[in-house]
């Protein structure tokens, strides 16, 4: 938990602050850019909260925080209702869970509500007020894991909502060992009428997407949008496997439509199809240069 002892000389003066315990995983700065920014490898509060608004984005992002680095100086009176809010609406049936856990680098995790079952896609942080909203909403049918980064709190999870686990054979280990349903092969899986999934090695030998109704493709660590960078990345400092591979996986998908790009680490990329093509492509002639 975020102490003032170790509050941060960059937060400016007032009620938020960041502590010395950030890991820099960036989910407050795209969270509530109006009030954190990376400093010195870190992040800080630049700008206090100074409507109900800023106030909401940056509780939210407090309570997002993987490693609980974020502080107030008093406590927030309104913290519970913030709780309420999770899973943020993203689109049609798709939601942003917060949570982020420590044991997933601080990855983002994302909840789809279908009749024929909630899918959980890869695993926030396992808290009370989360799995209490889930239920509300229907409970969790199926935990699909990108890969073998982003597992966290899967088995709680899972225990907690009897769920079965999706992950590729390749990312097994001995903490997934029990999935339920170990994915297998290179070609796309038809998993459901709407719900398709591609393996794209490179970041991990075992890598997969997840495409919702061509439109939401869910990138764990394949794919996402850089703001450093200004334009789609595959994270080339990052990449555990294969470049070479992953630029190829990235190929791959220019045979699919999608117009949303939600992965677990970057910022979240939404554009028309014919555009997110081509920015795709420009992000597979940039990976070729790097």
């Amino acid at each position: 938990m975020a102490t003032l002892k170790n509050r941060r000389s960059q937060n400016i003066e007032g009620e938020f602050y960041v502590d010395s315990t950030c890991i820099d995983c960036d989910t407050c700065r795209w969270l509530s850019p109006e009030i954190f920014n990376r400093q010195e490898s870190q992040s800080a509060v630049y700008h206090q909260p100074k409507n109900a608004a800023e106030e909401r984005e940056a509780l939210q992002a407090l309570l997002a925080c993987p490693t609980a680095s974020i502080g107030t100086v008093n406590p927030p009176n309104d913290i519970k209702t913030i709780q309420a809010e999770f899973p943020l609406p993203i689109a049609e049936n798709v939601y942003y869970c917060g949570y982020h856990s420590k044991k997933s680098f601080g990855a983002a995790s994302y909840f789809i509500q279908r009749p024929e079952g909630n899918i959980l896609i890869d695993s926030p942080r396992f808290n009370p007020p989360l799995t209490k909203q889930l239920e509300n909403m229907g409970g969790v049918k199926y935990l699909y894991l990108t890969h073998r980064d982003d597992v966290a709190d899967h088995q709680k999870f899972h225990d907690h909502f009897a769920c079965d686990r999706l992950l590729h054979q390749t990312e097994i280990s001995d903490s997934t060992k029990n999935l339920e349903i170990v994915l297998e092969g290179t070609e796309p899986i038809d998993f459901a009428e709407d719900i398709k999934i591609i393996l794209v090695p490179g970041h991990t030998a075992g890598h997969t997407v997840l495409l919702y109704k061509n439109e939401y493709l869910f990138t764990g660590d394949h794919l996402a949008y850089s703001a450093r960078l200004g334009h789609l990345t595959g994270f080339r400092n990052y990449c555990w496997y294969s470049w070479e591979k992953q630029i190829e996986s990235m190929k791959k998908l220019r045979d699919y439509k999608f117009s949303w790009i939600l992965p677990g680490h970057g910022r979240r990329y939404h554009q028309d199809p014919e555009t997110m093509q081509q920015d795709l492509q420009q992000c597979i002639d940039w990976m070729a240069t790097v």
